[in-house]
């Protein structure tokens, strides 16, 4: 399954744009106008400038893990949320675009190489290059997110950025794939269209938080981002400006929660308020001294149970910090414990829980920050947290859409028939020859 190729922003037109940030714990919507901009040192490859114009957001329901399990309740928290930014926007829309964060993320590496004969690269050969690079992308019961291209290489020569106009004689090129389960994509889209919305793009909400949080030194010399959702905690390691990794893992900060009303036998909204207010992933020495009024399920509201908030504590932390190993370890498993321990990047609103940097400094890497949406105008003081970076990513993507290259929808369809391949042939023997 393909899903639908968002064509790229011209860097000379301004544009509105809505975007869908469909989470476990919150439906965010966001419409906003992109006007050419001058480029930017801080924020390199951005080529608008972003101004909100509506915001709504929901309490999500009939998602879990970041995956649709009921389509009405999906229907619905997706409907209310559009309609409150249209409301505030004044527009009415028709498309959006979409993060995904469930279907179990992940990412594949693919090379190919072509001859060029000694002659200088054109536009031809990197277009050839990316075609066989990206022809073994599909899997079956996969869907293709993105397909980045990570470099090129002319002979011995590694980390090209731009190849054409060189001179060699086999040129080379790296594709990054980002796919989902094509099961759990269809169902989101489904959701979506039942709104009466064409979705322009799924986007995978790491990527998506990247484009948003992060500033260029560090997707240059080398930073993983850990988006720590409700239902899924997921994981993007960029360097040398490019995302080089994606992972997700279906736990997040609802799990806190479970625990929680579990462990204090009391309600789901309770023990939400408990960690919102209480909770925290970092013992101190007044925790025994503290008391937080807890009301067990059957007891009287107002004769509430005190409870020391050490108790609280030693539900939350090993949870935090069970989620964090499982990152590191895959990290580490998948090759990239070392762009981890250079720094770490916290967005999605279960980073905001108090001691979850501190415990990711002791777990993964001592450089941590808690990444916000940066350069965006208009926003919000309420949507100026690390909830809302993949939501604001989703507003930036279209401007770097461009550098995606996929294998050509029809082409599959035309090997089918046996047509394929002598108008193709053709052409490059022309191409070649002339």
């Amino acid at each position: 399954m393909m899903p639908p190729r968002l064509r790229p922003l011209s860097a000379r037109k301004s544009a509105v744009l809505c975007v869908l940030d469909v989470g476990t714990s919150k439906v965010a919507c966001l419409i906003a106008k992109l006007a050419p901009a001058e480029p930017s040192d801080m924020l390199r490859g951005r080529t608008h400038r972003c101004r909100i114009l509506g915001i709504g957001h929901q309490r999500s329901r009939g998602i879990k893990a970041g995956a649709v399990i009921d389509m009405d309740e999906a229907e619905s928290a997706i409907r209310l949320a559009v309609d409150a930014a249209e409301r505030m926007a004044g527009v009415e829309v028709s498309s959006v675009i979409v993060t995904t964060t469930g279907g179990r993320l992940s990412s594949q590496h693919y090379n190919a190489k072509v001859t060029v004969g000694g002659k200088a690269v054109s536009d031809y050969d990197v277009h050839r290059v990316l075609e066989a690079s990206s022809t073994t992308t599909a899997r079956q019961g996969r869907a293709v997110l993105h397909s980045l291209p990570n470099g090129f290489s002319l002979d011995r020569t590694r980390g090209i950025r731009d190849p054409k106009g060189m001179i060699g004689d086999e040129l080379g090129a790296e594709m990054h794939v980002i796919g989902c389960d094509a099961a759990a994509a269809r169902n989101l889209m489904l959701a979506v269209e039942r709104c009466h919305l064409t979705v322009e793009a799924l986007v995978a909400t790491p990527y998506a938080a990247g484009l948003s949080a992060l500033v260029d030194d560090e997707a240059e010399l080398g930073v993983a981002l850990i988006d720590m959702g409700g239902g899924t905690t997921s994981t993007g390691v960029f360097a040398g400006g490019h995302l080089a990794h994606v992972d997700a893992v279906a736990v997040g900060g609802n799990h806190v929660t479970m625990d929680l009303a579990r462990g204090l036998t009391t309600r789901m909204t309770d023990a939400e308020r408990l960690k919102t207010f209480y909770g925290t992933a970092i013992s101190s020495a007044s925790d025994e001294r503290e008391t937080v009024a807890i009301t067990h399920v059957g007891d009287d509201p107002d004769q509430p149970s005190h409870l020391p908030k050490s108790h609280l504590v030693r539900i939350i932390k090993p949870r935090v910090e069970e989620i964090l190993e499982l990152v590191r370890d895959r990290l580490r498993d998948a090759g990239f414990a070392a762009h981890a321990g250079r720094r770490l990047v916290l967005t999605g609103g279960a980073c905001q829980l108090t001691g979850v940097a501190e415990a990711a400094r002791r777990i993964i890497s001592p450089q941590v920050r808690i990444g916000r949406p940066l350069g965006i105008q208009g926003l919000p003081e309420s949507a100026k947290n690390p909830a809302f970076a993949a939501a604001v990513g989703l507003l930036i993507y279209p401007q770097f859409a461009g550098i995606e290259h996929f294998e050509p929808q029809g082409q599959p369809s035309m090997q089918a028939t046996g047509t394929d391949g002598y108008m193709t042939r053709v052409g490059r023997w022309l191409k070649d020859s002339f």
